[in-house]
Formats: structure tokens, C-alpha cells, sequence
């Protein structure tokens, strides 16, 4: 099991590496001091687990977990309890450590993130094994929601802007907005990565429509978007610029 460290600081980076010492079949094959190092990493190699801390400085554990393209588990390590409630709403996040790390919870961890990959190994391999149904992700450049019991059909080109608002979110198109009861992740998975972009965690734009930049926001049609600062060189990278 090939697993990356991910922490800014060097002496837990030593730490969270000797206790993977100590797991039989759990290999560190690198370490990074900072979160988007490990994006351009994951984004030419593949890794079974990875162990992240929380607490860093301008690209945060959350920030970093909202970028991952993949769903690899990820076990988070942080010295306070703040991001628990933030951490536990995706999916491939199977633990939650809190610094100094006990080693019995540690090892817990790393068998929970062993056993949510085995099922889909074993349902990959096994013959008998019926067809895993495909996660619904956005196809035909169409995204369907549901709106008082009737499933609307949106097209991916005609969104401009998706807002949280609180148990719901707010779908701006060119057209007609539409409010429905969702949330932010679960909406992203959806999207299409190379056209929409989580800017800051209550907005996803839509960089084709983007009017103008200044600063830390964004205009896109009308409405002026805030972008936080960790998501800001991440946007610059996806523009064309000159």
C-alpha cells in the first residue's frame, strides 16, 4: 500500500513516517511540505492512501481535499478540532487524527482506508461479481436536478455560477436559476473539472464566463465572486493567459 505524507512541518513529517514504519505493507514514497506540490504529484501518479495534515499555511488540508481530482482515501492529521465537521463531508476522508498521533488509532485508520479499497478490487476481479453501477457524473454536457419532484434537465454551458445557501444551492445560468437542495461537494463531483472551479468553498464559477478579474474576486456576468487566496494561483493556472 504506496502512501504520500503530506505536512508542512518537517519533524511531524518524521514522526507520521516512522509510525508508517511500523504498519507491515505500508510504503511512503514521498513527502511534501506544502498541498499543492502534492496536486501536481497526484496528477501524474497514483497512491493508495494519503496521510494529510490539516493546519498549513496558505493551501489548507480542506483546500487540498476540495482540489483532489481522485477519490484516494485520506487520513487527516491535525492538532485542534476544527475542521472535523468540514473534513467528514467527503467521502474518501476515512480518519480524522488529532496530533500527537496514537499509534493503535493510527493503525485503525490505515485499515479502514485497506478495507475501503478492497471491495472494489474484489468487485473488479471476481467474476461472479455483478457490475459496479458507475458514479452519475454530468454526461452529454447536461446536469439534471430535482425540483418539486420533477427532474430538470440544465445545460453544463448555459452555468455560470453555483452558490451554497445553507442546506441548499443556487444554480445561476444564463437563462433561469434554479435552487435545489443539494450541497456544494456533491454538485462538483458532477461537474465537468476542466470548466468549473471552486473558487471559495460558497462558490464554483464557471472560468469561460469570467468578465474580469481584479485583485481577490471575480466577475462573472454580473455577480462579483470573491476568490480565496488559496484557490487564486489554481485559477490563474486555468486561464489562458497571454
Amino acid at each position: 500500500m504506496k502512501c504520500i505524507i503530506i505536512d508542512d512541518e518537517a519533524t511531524a513529517r518524521l514522526i507520521t513516517r516512522q509510525m508508517c514504519k511500523q504498519i507491515s505493507g505500508l510504503e511512503v514514497i514521498e513527502e511534501f511540505d506544502n498541498a499543492i506540490q502534492a496536486i501536481k504529484y497526484l496528477n501524474h501518479h497514483e497512491v493508495d492512501l494519503i496521510l494529510l495534515d490539516m493546519n498549513m499555511p496558505a493551501f489548507s488540508g480542506i483546500d487540498f481535499v476540495q482540489t483532489l481530482k481522485h477519490n484516494t482515501p485520506i487520513i487527516c492529521i491535525t492538532g485542534d478540532r476544527d475542521h472535523a465537521i468540514d473534513a467528514f463531508e467527503y467521502d474518501n476522508i476515512v480518519a480524522y487524527l488529532l496530533k500527537p498521533i496514537d499509534s493503535e488509532k493510527f493503525k485503525k485508520a490505515v485499515a479502514k482506508a485497506r478495507n475501503t479499497k478492497k471491495p472494489i478490487a474484489d468487485k473488479i476481479t471476481s467474476p461472479q461479481a455483478e457490475p459496479t453501477p458507475t458514479k452519475e457524473k454530468a454526461t452529454d454536457n447536461f446536469l439534471y436536478v430535482n425540483i418539486d419532484r420533477r427532474l430538470i434537465k440544465i445545460e453544463m454551458n448555459s452555468i455560470y455560477l453555483i452558490e451554497a445557501k445553507g442546506d441548499y444551492i443556487l444554480i445561476k445560468t444564463e437563462e433561469k436559476n434554479y435552487t435545489v437542495h443539494s450541497t456544494m461537494k456533491k454538485v462538483e463531483d458532477k461537474l465537468a473539472p476542466d470548466t468549473f472551479l471552486k473558487v471559495h468553498r460558497s462558490y464554483i464559477i464557471n472560468i469561460l464566463k469570467i468578465v474580469d478579474i481584479e485583485d481577490n474576486s471575480v466577475l462573472i456576468n454580473r455577480d462579483v465572486i470573491p476568490v480565496s487566496r488559496s484557490k487564486k494561483p489554481i485559477l490563474m493556472e486555468r486561464l489562458n493567459l497571454l
